[in-house]
């Protein structure tokens, strides 16, 4: 049986990480925004978070990718708020409204302990970001109260490569978005010009940390990256630049889910050009790219 990482580290070093993550928010660079705000003293920054994280909902998700929710089910833990302010969001009501109520570390660590209760294959951080630190402190009670499943890193790709480092052995899977590698679009639909350098070097480290995705003998990943990449209306180029990037720098054999259920949300009626939704011929020929440039 594969064991989990956060059962491989000792205590003292999962409190080390805590303690430093939990010190940085008193001057918060966790994220790639660099806020500089006292979280502790409950000041908020873009992520409008302060010293709790809230949390929107906690429940078995079965809509993930096969080798994520299995057939028992994710055990998702939904996070408010968000590091970027894409447009398009599906989630907004979470990501850009803020719905959830604020939680200490020991409800996070129950809730995590209620999820594996219930037959959870993972326990799958969506929007983790901005609460690095809170997650950490929640797994420095879960672990000792018998959490031993793996843990899922669910992120919109804009992650802060130092912080990802005190997430090194910690995380089993991660599972981030590659929203693109257009600084114009990232500046102008998701609020964040920076983003694809960001995304790039966060998504080499998370690589460097957990290397291809890896299966059990039921299919269920217990290890490794899986990169989502939402394909939006017109923008074929963009999924070839994507993937040429991953088979470049990353590997040709990187799972990838190109997921095909853009449709106008959010704001997006208000730019013409997220305003359609994404037709079966434009995914289409985006799965062809993808067998052509990774082979599979």
């Amino acid at each position: 049986m594969n064991q989990p990482g956060c059962l491989q580290l000792s205590q003292k070093e999962l409190t080390r990480r805590s303690e430093i993550l939990l010190e940085g928010l008193k001057n918060c660079t966790l994220c790639p925004r660099h806020c500089h705000v006292d979280r502790t003293a409950d000041q908020k920054g873009d992520c409008r978070t302060a010293r709790r994280a809230v949390v929107a909902s906690a429940q078995l998700h079965f809509g993930e990718e096969p080798e994520i929710s299995g057939t028992q089910g994710s055990g998702t833990i939904f996070f408010s708020r968000c590091n970027l302010h894409c447009q398009f969001c599906q989630n907004h009501d979470i990501s850009q409204s803020g719905y959830g109520s604020p939680v200490s570390a020991r409800e996070l660590a129950t809730m995590m302990l209620d999820l594996q209760h219930r037959g959870a294959h993972n326990i799958n951080l969506v929007t983790p970001s901005h609460v690095v630190p809170q997650i950490l402190e929640a797994l420095c009670l879960a672990v000792p109260m018998g959490l031993n499943l793996p843990l899922v890193y669910n992120s919109g790709g804009y992650d802060e490569v130092a912080t990802l480092q005190l997430l090194d052995g910690i995380i089993d899977i991660y599972m981030p978005d590659f929203k693109t590698l257009s600084s114009d679009f990232a500046s102008t639909y998701l609020g964040a010009a920076d983003y694809p350098d960001v995304a790039a070097r966060a998504l080499a480290e998370m690589h460097r940390q957990t290397g291809l995705l890896q299966t059990d003998s039921t299919g269920i990943a217990h290890k490794g990256l899986l990169i989502r990449h939402l394909v939006m209306p017109g923008r074929l180029e963009d999924t070839r630049q994507i993937l040429a990037w991953i088979a470049a720098h990353l590997s040709s054999q990187t799972h990838v889910n190109l997921m095909g259920q853009y449709h106008p949300a959010f704001k997006a009626r208000e730019h013409p050009a997220l305003d359609t939704a994404l037709s079966r011929r434009d995914y289409q020929q985006a799965l062809a790219l993808k067998r052509e440039m990774l082979g599979h």
